[in-house]
């Protein structure tokens, strides 16, 4: 079983009073079935899973009333033997898209407050992308009152679950936290790392690189060592990614949302990576394809990266609508729609003039699983900075390479402190520990080390009974 960081989040769930029905959300193939199976069956006594998708008769047991002794009269009649044991018992709803009315019963599942609830779904982002004939037609057939069916607001909790980041890969092939406190002293105290260590995590990153971070193609992996049978993994999920685009997507967006999708990889591989309509195919222009890609987003399938010509915060203040990069959410998925050598490429650092964007990508991903949105910074000048975070309150640009080339746009930004607002900038590459100034360098496999959580601020309460002597004494006066 490969260990999961979202197994907290879980626990802290269940252990926080009165609380909510779980919406576990992500991309598909990310885990999330087999997370939500496991955490129930080590805490509860009674689990009752239930997936739309191959099991579709189950809908009827959400139609017409939702209050939970219906749905509960419902269910035992499908299913033979089960019980519900109040405090005992887990529901989990498998692929809730398909079954809006289990989503809307979340909101009497939590005021009836018996039983705990864990849904999940692949694609709830773009249930209202697809065209809704099919289930009209359901609703028709059936001839039942169905009640009002809306996400339940205030009434459920929602969590992202992503494939694996690197340290949860460092995690299934055997390294320990005694090996991660290490990397996290030498990064905090800014000590290069001992020669046998930097080796082996140089490996252990090209090796992650090479599979991502989608469990069944590690799995793959770790059970026969073959990069083989982890391109069969990814062949099967570039599959049914595919094969949702057509069933979920409305007509007349279905080509343009895949012509979107297998553009990206040449996207990436331009010197200007900023997405461009036309390179999706000639002529091609945002009026017909800023949709579908609105739908690979929402799909959690790709991930955005803002321009802004401001090295200052709000990033989400300065960041262009119009002006972005697009990246794969995983890693693997960009390097297997590079094509079946890549892999052998990557391990044997053979990856020529695609290097540049697989490295990005993959610091996009270490951002994009740390819940971060994504921006860039670039100037007409041709001033760009790959990244831009927010660390300890600061803009912190980010600068990623595949081997240790120098940046000028850097130190351009650096020798300007006046202009720029930019104390710091973190360089990654293919090289140890180091620091010149302003600018630390770290190995590329560093990346999952950065702390980018918000900055606590405590204030102080306000003396109310001071404030009143105060008023007092002015009245007074």
């Amino acid at each position: 079983m490969l260990k999961r960081r979202i197994s907290d989040t879980l626990k802290a769930w269940k252990e926080t009073p009165d609380h909510k029905p779980l919406v576990i959300m992500g991309i598909r193939q990310c885990g999330k079935t087999f997370i939500a199976q496991h955490f129930a069956a080590e805490n509860y006594k009674e689990v009752v899973y239930i997936n739309f998708i191959k099991q579709p008769e189950f809908i009827t047991a959400f139609l017409g009333s939702k209050a939970v002794d219906d749905i509960l009269l419902n269910l035992s009649t499908l299913i033979k033997g089960v019980t519900f044991t109040p405090g005992d018992t887990c529901f989990i709803f498998d692929e809730i898209q398909e079954c809006p009315e289990a989503r809307t019963s979340l909101k009497f599942f939590k005021e009836d407050g018996r039983f705990d609830v864990i849904a999940t779904g692949s694609l709830l982002g773009v249930q209202g992308y697809g065209n809704d004939k099919k289930k009209q037609h359901r609703k028709l057939v059936l001839n039942q009152d169905l009640g009002i069916n809306s996400v339940p607001v205030g009434s459920e909790d929602i969590i992202e679950m992503y494939p694996l980041d690197f340290e949860e890969f460092l995690w299934a092939n055997g390294i320990n936290e005694e090996i991660i406190e290490a990397l996290k002293r030498f990064y905090r105290e800014e000590i290069p790392v001992p020669a046998g260590i930097h080796v082996a995590m140089r490996k252990l990153l090209n090796l992650y690189v090479a599979i991502g971070g989608l469990p069944e193609p590690i799995n793959a992996f770790l059970n026969t060592n073959n990069m083989n049978e982890v391109s069969k993994a990814y062949k099967s999920i570039l599959k049914e990614y595919r094969d949702d685009m057509v069933k979920y997507a409305p007509d007349k967006d279905k080509p343009h949302i895949r012509e979107c999708f297998n553009s990206i990889p040449k996207q990436l591989a331009k010197e200007n990576k900023k997405f461009q309509y036309s390179k999706i195919k000639p002529g091609g222009r945002s009026e017909s394809y800023l949709g579908s890609l609105q739908w690979l987003e929402d799909a959690g399938i790709i991930c955005r990266c803002y321009n802004t010509d401001i090295t200052g915060l709000p990033m989400e203040g300065n960041a262009k609508d119009n002006v972005f990069k697009v990246y794969l959410a995983d890693i693997g998925l960009l390097v297997e729609m590079l094509g079946p050598s890549t892999r052998a490429d990557i391990l044997q650092g053979n990856l020529g003039g695609f290097k540049g964007a697989i490295y990005e990508n993959l610091m996009a991903d270490t951002l994009h699983k740390k819940a971060q949105n994504l921006y860039y910074f670039q100037k007409d000048s041709g001033l760009e900075l790959d990244f831009l975070v927010r660390m300890n309150g600061e803009c912190v640009p980010l600068e990623v390479k595949a081997k240790s080339a120098k940046s000028k746009s850097a130190k351009t930004v650096l020798s300007h402190p006046e202009k720029y607002q930019v104390k710091h900038i973190i360089k990654f590459g293919d090289y140890n520990i180091g620091r010149d100034g302003t600018l630390l360098t770290l190995p590329n496999y560093m990346q999952f080390l950065l702390d980018l959580e918000p900055e606590k601020v405590v204030l102080e309460k306000i003396d109310t009974d001071e404030l009143t002597r105060l008023a007092k004494e002015a009245l007074e006066k």
